[in-house]
């Protein structure tokens, strides 16, 4: 064990939130404390970022005719991912894929303009910006999970129709829309999963050595 290792009760903590961390689209209204919301987006803003560019912009929507309106714009994305589905169009329009009226806070996480400039990192790997992004929102998820309010990440959108909605300056770039608040419970397995639409498969499948396809 490293001696810089944490206790054995804060790992446990650790591996729990990961493990319990669910995609949450039931919520039960209520409120986030703004001094939680800041500690919240502030484990969000520690993530790491390539070259150091913090690539991540976050904007709060508090107005109700501004949800509606997301909610609009992802329930139009809704309907035209069933007609591409094809045949599996009716189990998808079963499931419910976002809690955009429902949850406390409603948060739009997306790439600033100007990403060209950075080099450092992205000459031959450039998406690195929204890698950079997506462990911002993965942190801001695992701290939700430890305060006990679930997140669901909403990607059923036109991100240039979000973009001009929100008031997004050319170069950058609407990614997520992030539903978070209280939740009456957490799923006990990925709510894909509990209806039916995917079954998660184990690390063996997915873990190769030396060479692609080749298993341990």
């Amino acid at each position: 064990m490293s001696e810089h290792a944490y206790s054995a009760e804060e790992r446990a903590a650790l591996y729990r939130t990961i493990a319990e961390r669910r995609d949450m689209r039931h919520f039960s209204g209520g409120e986030v404390a703004p001094e939680l919301l800041a500690r919240l987006l502030e484990a969000a803003h520690q993530a790491p970022s390539v070259g150091l560019m913090q690539p991540w912009r976050f904007i709060r929507i508090p107005r109700p005719e501004l949800r509606e309106a997301i909610h609009g714009l992802v329930e139009e994305e809704r309907v035209k991912t069933a007609e591409a589905l094809g045949e599996r169009s009716d189990d998808f329009m079963k499931l419910k894929v976002e809690g955009v009226r429902d949850c406390a806070e409603l948060l739009v996480a997306a790439l600033m303009d100007g990403r060209e400039a950075h080099v450092f990192g992205r000459r031959t790997l450039p998406q690195m910006d929204l890698a950079s992004l997506s462990c911002a929102i993965q942190n801001l998820w695992l701290a939700a999970r430890a305060e006990g309010l679930g997140m669901g990440w909403v990607s059923l959108f036109d991100p240039a129709a979000l973009g001009e909605l929100l008031g997004l300056p050319e170069g950058s770039e609407a990614v997520a829309v992030l539903c978070l608040g209280p939740v009456r419970e957490f799923y006990p397995a990925p709510m894909l999963a509990l209806e039916g639409w995917r079954q998660p498969r184990p690390l063996a499948d997915l873990l190769y050595e030396n060479h692609w396809g080749e298993h341990p």
